[in-house]
Parts: C-alpha cells; sequence; structure tokens
C-alpha cells in the first residue's frame, strides 16, 4: 500500500506555489473575455476553393475598422470572424474586400449586443454560487453522520477548497495564454469550467466517502486502523477508479484538442486542465488536508 500522506507537506507547497503563481497572473493579466460576454460581430464565411490563411484574411481587412479580429477555420473551406459591434455599410465593405480576392459566401452575421454580454456574465456567477453552495451542503450531509473525528463542515471546506484550486489553475493557464496568444474566454471555454467544477467534486466525493466508510468499519470494530491509516487507505482503494476515469476522459479530449479545429480547441484544453488539476488534488491534497487538521486540532486540544 502506497504512503500518500507520507509527504504531504511537500503537496502542501507545490500547491501553494501554484496558487500564489496563478493569482499573480490573473492580477496581472486577467482574463480576455470574447465577444459572447463583451458584445460584438460574429461573420462566417464560405470560401468557394481553398480556405485562405489566416495572415492573408488579415492583410485584405487591414484598412477597415473592425478593431481586433479573432480568425478561426470552420469547416474545410470555412472562416469564422468575431470583431467589435460594426454597422452594416463596414459588413459590406468587409465582403466587398474579400470578394476582391477570393469567391466567397457568407453563412451567417450575427451581432451580439453588450446587453446579452452582461446577462450571460450574471448567469454565469449566479450559477458557480448555486453549484458551490449545493456542494458544499451535501458534503456537510454525507458527513453529518460520521463516528470520529471528521466535523460535517471540514469536510465541506474542504471540498470548496480543492474546487478553488482545481478552477483556479487553468483560470491562470489561459489568462497566459489570453496575455501571448490572444486566447479569448468564450461561452463554450466558461461551459469546460462548470463541468471542472462538476469533476473536481466528483473527484473529492469519490475519496471522501470511502473515508467515511473506513471510520464506520473502525467504529464497528471492523478493523484496527488509525484515523491516518483509514484516510491512506481509501486513498488506495479509490486510486485505480481515478485513474481509470482520468484516462478516459482524457484520451478523447486530447484527441479534440488536436483534431477537432479553434472551435472546440480551448474548451477541451480547459477540461484537460481541469480534470489534470483534479485528480492531483483529490490524491495528494484532499486527504492530507483531512489529516493536518486532525493533528492540528489535537494538538491544540493538548
Amino acid at each position: 500500500m502506497i504512503n500518500f500522506l507520507k509527504y504531504r507537506k511537500i503537496y502542501f507547497i507545490f500547491s501553494g506555489i501554484l496558487i500564489l503563481g496563478s493569482l499573480i497572473s490573473l492580477a496581472v493579466f486577467g482574463l480576455k473575455p470574447g465577444i459572447d460576454f463583451t458584445g460584438g460581430s460574429i461573420l462566417e464565411l464560405e470560401f468557394k476553393d481553398a480556405r485562405p490563411s489566416n495572415q492573408e484574411i488579415r492583410e485584405s481587412l487591414a484598412n477597415l475598422p473592425l478593431g481586433e479580429v479573432i480568425l478561426q477555420p470552420a469547416g474545410e473551406k470555412g472562416a469564422l470572424l468575431r470583431m467589435k459591434d460594426i454597422s452594416e455599410d463596414v459588413h459590406q465593405g468587409l465582403l466587398r474586400k474579400l470578394n476582391e480576392k477570393w469567391e466567397i459566401e457568407q453563412k451567417q452575421f450575427e451581432l451580439i449586443g453588450s446587453t446579452i454580454g452582461q446577462e450571460l456574465k450574471q448567469k454565469t456567477k449566479i450559477v458557480i454560487i448555486l453549484a458551490i453552495l449545493s456542494m458544499f451542503s451535501y458534503i456537510a450531509i454525507a458527513f453529518s453522520g460520521v463516528p470520529r473525528p471528521i466535523r460535517s463542515w471540514q469536510a465541506g471546506a474542504i471540498t470548496i477548497f480543492i474546487l478553488f484550486h482545481d478552477v483556479l489553475i487553468p483560470l491562470a493557464a489561459f489568462s497566459l495564454l489570453g496575455r501571448s496568444y490572444g486566447v479569448q474566454i468564450t461561452i463554450p471555454v466558461t461551459v469546460a469550467f462548470l463541468t471542472v467544477v462538476g469533476y473536481a467534486i466528483n473527484n473529492v466525493v469519490v475519496v471522501f466517502d470511502r473515508v467515511r466508510e473506513n471510520l464506520f468499519k473502525i467504529s464497528h470494530g471492523g478493523f484496527v486502523e488509525t484515523f491516518e491509516e483509514a484516510i491512506n487507505s481509501a486513498v488506495n482503494q479509490t486510486l485505480s477508479r481515478q485513474i481509470n476515469t482520468s484516462l478516459t476522459t482524457l484520451f478523447p479530449l486530447i484527441f479534440i484538442f488536436f483534431l477537432g479545429g479553434e472551435t472546440l480547441k480551448y474548451f477541451a484544453l480547459a477540461l484537460i486542465l481541469g480534470i489534470v488539476t483534479g485528480f492531483y488534488s483529490s490524491i495528494f491534497l484532499a486527504a492530507p488536508i483531512l489529516v493536518s487538521l486532525l493533528k492540528r486540532r489535537s494538538h491544540v486540544s493538548n
């Protein structure tokens, strides 16, 4: 049996460095919201012949007042342009410019107002808050009958900390990508982060639920382990499940990242980062934090 608790101080230091670095990155660079949140225009085009490179398209539109243009491939011959709000005159001028060099067909043109963007922001915040409260309540209730020595609110608090850890690190990665490559936080990326919230909680629940079972066995004389041994056993007992679940989810996401095109690329990346951090925290943080809390409480009471 692997002793996952032996080097918990190293885990804490490593995670502390990651959290500090992530907070600094978010404070300095922030996140780059897409037009789904800020408002703007989306234009989808289909080229009759082979799709030109992004650089060629940018050069043909250089003299138009479009602001920053985000270009994404759409299918084999299509392109998706995301930009600030533009007038109909500018819209028609854009089409004329492109038609001078290539034969194109407009598939869709959509304006997203800033009001809709603000509404999306507000609803996203509400969903996150409700999810956190629901998960805290579930963990607290699930551990309310544990005989010793975990308090239900401690299990809930640890779960929320793990959630914070698992979402913060991928967010920081996106802040760096936004700074270096202009990667934006779009609706698909937001959905991916909300999925990470659920995935992170699921990992911790799997471990904590086994901890609860082991503690009940101790209280009923099922086996004579200490509290620390019971927690370490729980991590070992759930390890194969955690590895299998993570790998079977990661493999298709890696293929989507490399082969799914620009539209799904960063959606997949957010999930990949969240799953990796979720696996790490459920094995190397959740259980060690429980043990450290017990030892600290015992030390204070003595």
